[in-house]
């Protein structure tokens, strides 16, 4: 007797949302505006300090107020938009931006500055991972994801970069009050827009809004990011290395409190997905040396090159170009090459651009510099891969956690950046001046330039630039090798969780 075999019913993915890509526009668009926010200020700053009256001191906080409120946030927003939906997180976070940014109208102070540099950091910890959040909402498909969090992830590298270049060009016609209320006309687009095209999300099982883990999570978030800035500024003294311990103290406690919780405020048992590992490697490794290059190349162009802001601005956008191109055709390489062959790609590449820095011949010029930062930008092509691989293998109910741990890992590689980084460009730079250089020489560049030695302060920034290009290259070479360990050979987008 002849058996017809039972065929499986094939298992569907929810219809694709028709809005998608349009969604996708407002999310890019509003990362850009956020991600410009952390830079832009940068330009600005000199002019608003004269302006205000704003002391050394003062300075860092207006600088520093908003990475440490947004970092230190991150968690309990993000647990709060699983359970009160992300869309709704989404747009008062828009809504706090712009009315933060049309406040500056009324600001005359330092103090003022800060509290408004600290409402649009609480602005920001909303908008940031509910993006991400809302993209795993909307493109059900892992192939198509992939190439929306590239989209995601190339107006990152965008936004870092074009700010100065924003930053510049509006300094050149208008107050430092324009560098706030820019972001005021995106922000209301950004609202009725998402308002029509986003669909709202939450968490199946959100995790519960522990208080103790609350505090825990905030105070250890601010003391860790303080900590690691102040060891920028002013090395191994108490100042940094107290908050430092007091952070990783309490964000372990943090982290033992969530793994004895049936639903945590943030899934930390996630880390033990290699997949999920492999995703964060790349990201805070990424972060890390594309925050350095832009920081250290800003600095070197000005200072050494002689451009001003704008024109130094300009000067990183290859890092930009690369970005846009790279990011939206890393998903279709991985198609065809395997996702851990293309992260790895990416990773080198990120390698290559700092070490051909090192390589490149004395003394530097801009055409050198400029290769370097294509391929760099084509390199940030790994971004948008690690985000699918971050997003990707939380499960649906955890994906608020997953956007979370990701977009910790961008805060704090922009602070490692500048204080583990910012640091050793620092040393070379003293180490390279002749000795008998003045203290104000050795200082810093800038002050260096009004000096007999500013030629030879000019060069010992060219080595410290060079000696950091080789700093970024080994971490991308040890975040390449842990990456490919951590991933399965056959790894493919679409094996990635529905």
């Amino acid at each position: 007797m002849t058996h017809t075999p039972v065929r499986p019913v094939p298992t569907h993915a929810p219809a694709p949302d028709p809005r998608r890509w349009a969604g996708l526009a407002v999310l890019a668009a509003s990362l850009l505006v956020v991600v410009m926010d952390m830079t832009i200020l940068n330009v600005a700053l000199p002019d608003l300090a004269a302006e205000t009256g704003a002391s050394a001191l003062q300075q860092l906080w207006i600088v520093d107020a908003y990475p440490l409120v947004l970092a230190g946030l991150l968690v309990p927003v993000t647990a709060l938009a699983d359970r009160v939906g992300r869309k709704r997180m989404l747009l008062t976070g828009f809504s706090i931006f712009a009315v933060a940014s049309v406040a500056v109208l009324w600001v005359d102070t330092a103090e003022t500055v800060i509290a408004l540099r600290v409402a649009l950091g609480l602005g920001g910890a909303m908008i940031m991972p509910s993006t991400l959040s809302l993209i795993r909402t909307l493109f059900t498909d892992p192939r198509e994801r992939a190439y929306a969090l590239g989209i995601w992830a190339a107006m990152a590298s965008v936004g870092a970069a074009v700010g100065p270049v924003v930053g510049g060009a509006l300094l050149q016609f208008f107050s430092w009050h324009a560098a706030f209320l820019v972001n005021v006309p995106l922000m209301v687009v950004a609202i009725g827009f998402g308002l029509r095209l986003l669909p709202e999300s939450r968490s199946e099982r959100p995790g519960r809004i522990d208080a103790t883990g609350v505090v825990l999570s905030v105070a250890g978030m601010v003391a860790l990011t303080f900590g690691l800035k102040g060891l920028g500024k002013s090395g191994l003294d108490l100042s940094a290395v107290a908050p430092l311990l007091l952070g990783a103290l309490l964000l372990a406690w943090f982290v033992r409190r969530s793994l004895r919780q049936l639903d945590p405020m943030l899934a930390v048992s996630l880390f033990a997905l290699p997949v999920f590992r492999a995703g964060v490697i790349a990201a805070l490794a990424s972060s890390i040396t594309l925050m350095a290059l832009l920081f250290v190349g800003s600095q070197w162009l000005q200072l050494v090159h002689g451009w001003g802001p704008l024109m130094a601005g300009v000067a990183l956008l290859p890092l930009a170009l690369g970005g846009l191109i790279g990011s939206p055709v890393a998903p279709a390489i991985a198609e065809r090459l395997g996702a851990r062959r293309t992260v790895v790609g990416g990773l080198l590449l990120l390698a290559a651009g700092p070490l051909l820095l090192f390589a490149m011949p004395r003394p530097m010029t801009y055409v050198w510099v400029a290769a370097a930062f294509l391929l760099v930008g084509f390199g940030t092509a790994a971004l948008g891969l690690a985000s699918a691989l971050i997003v990707g293998s939380a499960p649906r109910h955890q994906v608020g956690s997953a956007s979370a741990v990701e977009e910790i890992c961008y805060e704090l590689g922009a602070v490692l950046s500048i204080s583990v980084l910012g640091g050793l460009t620092a040393a070379v730079y003293r180490s390279h001046l002749p000795a008998d250089a003045g203290a104000g020489a050795r200082e810093s560049l800038a002050l260096a330039l009004d000096t007999p030695f500013a030629a030879a302060a000019q060069a010992a920034y060219t080595d410290a630039f060079a000696v950091v290009g080789l700093a970024g290259g080994v971490l991308m070479l040890l975040a390449a090798w842990l990456v490919r360990r951590q991933l399965p050979a056959d790894l493919q987008l679409a094996d990635l969780e529905h």
